[in-house]
């Protein structure tokens, strides 16, 4: 029996082990850590005869070597076991190859980005399902792509509709694209391009390189051309893409594509058709420019699948935003709480405060991540009447503040010291809004981004309720 070995013991690593289990692989899991939610694991997949090595890193010695190596997505893939792997002849590809190779019959859309990849995925998604499309997204949203993968055929999966699959809708980051070496979406998607991810990538050149492989093996691309980087790339570049504006037909930079035109996302399939207007711009809820972009990009990808105006129109107006993107929580006195904390960069955040009311109360801070700041801390300036900095770049963010003469902030060091002091201060200010935006990685406080923003909904939640019932007792206590 052939030998394979998972490393990673995510929500990835888990579906790709059973993925190959089922397909008569010897599988063995193995993950550097260990805690009571992975050892629990670790018993379950013992139960479907998958061997799981928590505490200890994967050694190529002996002549038992595995004969494929699948990765999860948050395996770097340049250690040095994995450089080892592939000098022994060891095949070694990430989780989203080898579901690819499983569901590679199907058509895909595949849809990168450094922002806004997120949101245009969801509503891709929507938009696909509207039409009966049985699409799940799945990827770096949603499902493991080898979840899917394990839907199909021979085994039913509780999750997914047992009918066949129709298309796959994958958001794909970097670090997927990197591993995966024969994906070849139907439909590929830029959605926009800055620097980030530079300590895996080492340069914007590499990490440039990767999003492209995915839509240089795409048969039909669409591009954000209001990326200022991937506009100046333009035709020269990708002579044969959809490009989208939000700005009008007269900043289109091909003959072909979408655009916002009076109101309506307006599709110009070739050089010589004829315009035609698809849906209403006003029919999407969600607010901010960016999501205009998404928007355009999502019908582009719709109408390219042959998805009807009807269906289309029908999957934005029922779609209702993306967890913790620009995700409202609460409003208490008037004040909205908005959870951004997808927004894992500067260029990220610096889109969440331009997208909110303003004044605004900013929370921000966690594990920094190299960038240019500069907007970031001029929209600050214009928009946020005060910052509260949590995590390990709060005295680093500070200094930055200080350097550009903003001195309306606080470090208050965790999210639960923020979000009371947030309110107090958006009474102080009379702001409209209370915006967890970090522009920073979570790894130093929370395991990932949605247990962040999970955090700060639930102590938005829970001050929103102890003033309510504060509220009531005052006003059903007699009077002396």
């Amino acid at each position: 029996m052939s030998r394979a070995t998972v490393i990673g013991l995510g929500k990835s690593g888990v579906a790709a082990a059973r993925l190959l289990k089922r397909e008569g692989w010897e599988v063995e899991l193995s993950d550097g850590n260990t805690s009571e939610t992975l050892l629990q694991q670790q018993q379950e997949l013992a139960a479907e005869q998958i061997t799981v090595k928590l505490g200890q890193s994967l050694e190529l010695n002996g002549a038992n070597l595995p004969q494929l190596i699948v990765v999860s997505p948050g395996v770097p893939w340049d250690i040095p076991v994995l450089v080892k792997a592939r000098q022994l002849g060891i095949e070694t590809i990430g989780e989203i190859e080898l579901a690819w190779r499983n569901l590679q019959s199907l058509p895909w859309v595949g849809i990168t980005g450094t922002n806004g990849k997120t949101t245009t995925t969801a509503l891709v998604a929507a938009i696909f399902q509207a039409a009966e499309l049985n699409a799940p997204a799945c990827g770096n949203i949603g499902h493991a792509a080898c979840e899917v993968a394990l839907s199909q055929p021979k085994r039913a999966a509780e999750k997914f509709d047992n009918s066949s699959l129709d298309w796959v809708i994958a958001e794909l980051s970097s670090y997927q694209i990197e591993s995966s070496v024969s994906l070849a979406p139907r439909i590929g998607v830029w959605t926009t391009f800055t620097p980030d991810h530079l300590s895996r990538h080492q340069t914007l050149e590499n990490y440039y390189n990767i999003k492209a492989k995915l839509l240089r093996q795409s048969e039909l691309q669409v591009f954000n051309g209001d990326d200022a980087y991937l506009r100046q790339l333009g035709l020269n570049a990708w002579p044969d893409a959809y490009w989208t504006s939000v700005k009008g037909k007269d900043s289109l930079i091909s003959e072909k594509g979408f655009y916002i035109q009076d109101g309506w996302v307006v599709e110009k399939l070739t050089a010589t058709s004829a315009p035609e207007a698809i849906v209403k711009v006003s029919t999407l809820r969600m607010v901010g420019e960016h999501n205009l972009q998404n928007l355009l990009m999502a019908v582009a990808t719709a109408r390219l699948a042959g998805i009807n105006c009807d269906a289309i129109a029908r999957g934005i107006v029922e779609f209702p935003g993306v967890a913790h993107r620009l995700e409202h929580i609460c409003t208490w006195e008037g004040i909205d709480f908005i959870n951004d904390s997808k927004a894992t960069n500067y260029d990220a955040a610096e889109v969440g405060l331009a997208s909110v009311n303003s004044p605004a109360i900013l929370i921000a801070g966690g594990e920094a991540k190299a960038g240019d700041d500069t907007g970031w801390l001029a929209k600050i300036h214009s928009q946020a009447a005060a910052v509260l900095l949590i995590g390990s770049a709060a005295p680093a963010f500070a200094k930055r503040l200080q350097e550009v003469g903003y001195y309306s902030y606080e470090i208050v060091e965790t999210m639960e010291k923020a979000v009371p002091k947030s309110a107090e201060l958006a009474k102080q200010y009379q702001a409209h809004v209370v915006l967890l935006s970090p522009a920073c990685a979570s790894f130093d406080q929370y395991s990932n981004f949605e247990v962040r923003g999970d955090r700060f909904r639930q102590l938005c939640l829970a001050w929103a309720e102890a003033w309510k019932l504060q509220y009531n007792s005052i006003l059903s206590s007699p009077l002396p």
